[in-house]
């Protein structure tokens, strides 16, 4: 089995909001922007800001998945923060 690419998710990893990314929360979750890259991204749910912003109380983004979003919702989450640690809105810690 190869190895995960460098920068790749991994939920048993620690993780948290990118320490350039402001969050400017919308009712349909958060716009984040990137000082840094100067990327605007959209989090396109509450339940997403919810998560996103536990992940630094949380050992693992696994951890942060169990305790804010349903268990059955947390295959679409997982992508979701692969996504978000691609755009370097959060990162590994």
């Amino acid at each position: 089995m190869a190895a995960p690419a460098a920068g790749a998710f991994d939920a048993q990893r620690g993780w948290r909001l990118h320490p350039q990314v402001a969050l400017r929360h919308e009712e349909f979750g958060a716009l984040a922007y990137h000082y840094g890259n100067r990327r605007l991204v959209f989090l396109k749910s509450p339940r997403l800001v919810s998560l996103v912003t536990a992940l630094e109380a949380h050992d693992t983004a696994t951890g942060a998945l169990e305790a804010t979003v349903p268990a059955t919702e947390h295959d679409r989450y997982r992508r979701a923060l692969a996504r978000l640690a691609a755009s370097e809105v959060i990162d590994a810690r």
